[in-house]
């Protein structure tokens, strides 16, 4: 099992660990980790492994079996020797603007209420695809209620509900093509404003900013139909 540090801080961006395994398709296992796996729609995240004598480039992270999460190295770099003590550091830049991206398409779906069928974080460009058949006729709007929200500055925090009360609140679930993760007896609820004025409370494991301020200004991007029942909103950050 591999420790998820980045639940515990999304904005660490280092942190000592242990080397416990070299999987077969030539990836590092640490105790805890920093680094995000690819999953939810987000990348997973890239940085670095430094030890005495030695440095790995960190070029994706994945899920690995059962709970460990898989380092990826950069094509030809070095790996530690397992029991290695090491110091993980994280792209920061990048995991920030996921972040960011995250946190931005979560009030997406609130300011477009319409079921969620996919979607995909990059640091460029990010999406939401809805079950919608009609077309969005005011983008300048849509752009504008989103911002809004954004500005708001609303707290963004974490809360557990067991499996069981996961089943008895089926609308807590926005995404109609990927399930939250049930099973190990309890799912991550990510919360934006507060339980008393609640903005949006859904199901995700993912990274999130501690303010919704912090994400700034967004761009709606290119609108696509995507079958008779689904419409792609693309999403972009200004900075």
């Amino acid at each position: 099992m591999t420790e998820p540090l980045f639940r515990a801080d999304a904005y660490r961006v280092r942190a000592p660990a242990t080397v416990t395994a070299q999987t077969g398709r030539g990836g590092v296992v640490l105790d805890a980790s920093l680094f995000y796996p690819t999953g939810g729609g987000q990348p997973g995240d890239r940085g670095r492994l430094v030890w005495p004598g030695g440095e790995m480039a960190v070029a994706t992270t994945v899920k690995g079996e059962g709970d460990e999460i898989v380092l990826v190295p950069a094509e030809g770099a070095e790996m530690p020797p397992v029991g290695s003590a090491v110091e993980q550091e994280i792209d920061w830049e990048l995991r920030h603007r996921h972040m960011r991206m995250h946190t931005a398409l979560h009030l997406l779906s609130v300011a477009l209420p319409f079921p969620v069928t996919g979607g995909a974080i990059g640091a460029e460009k990010s999406r939401l695809d809805f079950a919608m058949e009609a077309p969005i006729e005011d983008k300048p709007g849509l752009e504008a209620a989103l911002n809004a929200l954004i500005g708001r500055d609303l707290e963004v925090s974490e809360d557990w509900i067991t499996d069981a009360e996961l089943e008895a609140n089926p609308g807590l679930v926005k995404t109609m093509s990927v399930q939250p993760p049930k099973g190990a007896g309890r799912v991550r609820l990510v919360r934006i404003g507060t339980p008393e004025e609640q903005v949006d409370l859904q199901p995700c494991g993912g990274t999130h900013v501690a303010r919704t301020g912090e994400i700034g200004r967004v761009r709606i991007g290119k609108l696509e139909k995507k079958g008779r029942l689904n419409r792609r909103v693309n999403l972009h950050l200004e900075d």
